[in-house]
């Protein structure tokens, strides 16, 4: 084989590989979690000043676009349904690429149960795994959260699952994502109407501990570790919903561990009463995630906390984005969420008064 030859044979390799990778973008299945990931890669270098990472409640109970417009910090939810702990350390890690947060925040909930229990479904792997870019990073993710070696193939070249995807091909929704950046409208957050009251929780006493899962207790100390070694600031967090005792002996356990090194630990579950959420009215699916009432008490809450904590202290959040031409895509984000919000506001009170509520169907956590 001449020169000629070679440099024609690397050129179609690499060319292959160029539209095999950007084909596999497209024909992965749109849905809010490859929104919110595609969002995040669209987000410009180092203009995010908290990254949260979790699952399914975020986007939901945290309206990011409202922190904007009322504090002007930038928050981000890297979130998927049911994300298991295992993945938290590649996550932050993905995140630091093109962002330096003053904080990363963490939500706890999936931290109390048994990776066993989690792993029903592997499609909540794959919004993991199958929402990243292509990567050393994604690989290390995907053997971290794949035990099966035999199957990790399907994982690593993810068109093999979605390649009869192929009718969606040329809808601007999947097109729009060739190249996994597209801006999200509302920042990764979602507006729900719906409604599904249930009791509030009787909350334990802190004292009342019950240790985690074994394998969670060690991804979480494999995340402080990381997070200690590369000194990086972290929030622990626990959005509010209807927990079980047992839940709650174990976000004990967890907070006594957290703190001890260091980080603070916020149970929101602890302060209802203070945020004032009615689990009658603001809960949309009867205890497990808030609508979008809800959200804006939660949400009201947390930005009080961030500005408490750490803005008034000088730690973090210490720059005011509103002014800044360069945040105009948040600017716009928040007068979306003002009108979604009014809109919701008016359905929610429309369900509750004519007795409309969620139809559960198997929901996420």
């Amino acid at each position: 084989m001449n020169r000629k030859q070679i440099i024609t044979s690397i050129i179609f390799i690499v060319l292959v590989l160029f539209l095999g990778l950007h084909l596999t973008y497209i024909l992965r299945t749109n849905g809010d979690v490859k929104d919110r990931f595609v969002g995040f890669y669209a987000e410009k270098n180092n203009t995010l000043d908290a990254v949260f990472i979790g699952s399914s409640p975020l986007p939901s109970c945290v309206a990011t676009p409202k922190i904007y417009g009322e504090t002007g910090i930038t928050v981000y939810p890297m979130s998927s349904n049911m994300q298991r702990p295992v993945a938290t350390k590649y996550l932050v890690q993905e995140a630091l690429k093109s962002q330096k947060p003053d904080l990363f925040i963490f939500e706890m909930r999936m931290w109390a149960a048994a990776d066993e229990d989690l792993l029903g479904n592997m499609a909540h792997t794959r919004e993991v795994t199958d929402n990243m870019k292509y990567s050393i990073n994604r690989f290390k993710t995907i053997n971290a959260m794949v035990d099966d070696k035999a199957d990790r193939i399907n994982y690593y070249f993810d068109i093999f699952k979605y390649h009869s995807n192929w009718k969606t091909l040329f809808l601007w929704s999947q097109l729009r994502t060739a190249f996994y950046c597209y801006p999200e409208d509302l920042k990764g957050s979602l507006v729900e109407t719906e409604v599904g009251p249930c009791d509030a929780s009787v909350i334990l006493s802190e004292d009342d501990k019950e240790p985690i899962p074994l394998e969670q207790e060690e991804y979480l100390m494999d995340l402080l570790d990381y997070l200690d070694e590369n000194n990086i600031s972290a929030l622990f967090v626990v959005t509010p919903y209807a927990v079980k005792d047992h839940e709650q002996r174990r976000f004990n356990y967890m907070a006594d561990i957290i703190t001890k090194r260091g980080y603070d630990f916020l149970d929101m579950n602890r302060h209802i009463d203070e945020m004032g959420l009615d689990f009658s009215r603001d809960i949309r699916d009867y205890g497990t995630h808030t609508n979008v009432a809800g959200a804006e008490k939660v949400t009201t809450f947390l930005e009080n906390y961030l500005i408490t904590n750490y803005r008034e202290k000088g730690i973090a959040f210490t720059t005011d984005h509103r002014s800044d031409s360069k945040y105009s895509s948040w600017d716009k984000a928040y007068d979306k969420w003002l009108k979604e919000y009014e809109d919701g506001l008016k359905t929610i009170d429309d369900n509750v008064a004519n007795g409309i509520y969620y139809e559960q169907a198997g929901e996420d956590d």
